[in-house]
């Protein structure tokens, strides 16, 4: 059995020291102790296409799965580099993450998800990355 809600989320990213701040509606769905984030991106790309995103936030995991113009999985997993993809019309290529830090905290279908990571593309580093996503009822 799946409960569904609607919510408003606050994500922060930080790329490289450079922070980026999105605050968007999304859907909620909590089956068993997995919780699922879904939204749409808010910037179309160059096509005018657009991205659903949604967050798997699981009490150990994380993944992000993208489809759409775009369409990417990334998993993390403290102390762990998983392997990921990144998809577009002009490229495909191979990813994988290291997560250096995590801290999961969801009571019910509201809270706080933050993780770092090493992003690797053909394993080469390719940028220190950090999410702070914050997950609260909708405003109406």
């Amino acid at each position: 059995m799946s409960d569904k809600t609607q919510a408003q989320i606050r994500l922060v990213s930080c790329v490289d020291g450079e922070e980026v701040v999105q605050e968007l509606p999304a859907e909620l769905i909590q089956k068993g102790t997995v919780l699922y984030v879904r939204y749409e991106e808010p910037e179309a790309s160059p096509q005018g296409g657009a991205t659903r995103t949604t967050i798997k936030i699981a009490p150990n995991e994380v993944k992000i799965i993208r489809h759409g113009e775009v369409q990417s999985e990334h998993s993390f997993e403290y102390e762990k580099r998983l392997p990921g993809f990144y998809r577009s019309p002009y490229t495909t290529f191979n990813l994988s993450t290291f997560t250096t830090d995590m801290d999961v905290k969801i009571e019910g279908m509201y809270g706080h998800v933050r993780f770092a990571y090493d992003l690797y593309v053909f394993d080469d580093l390719s940028g220190q990355f950090a999410i702070d996503l914050h997950i609260q009822e909708e405003i109406k």
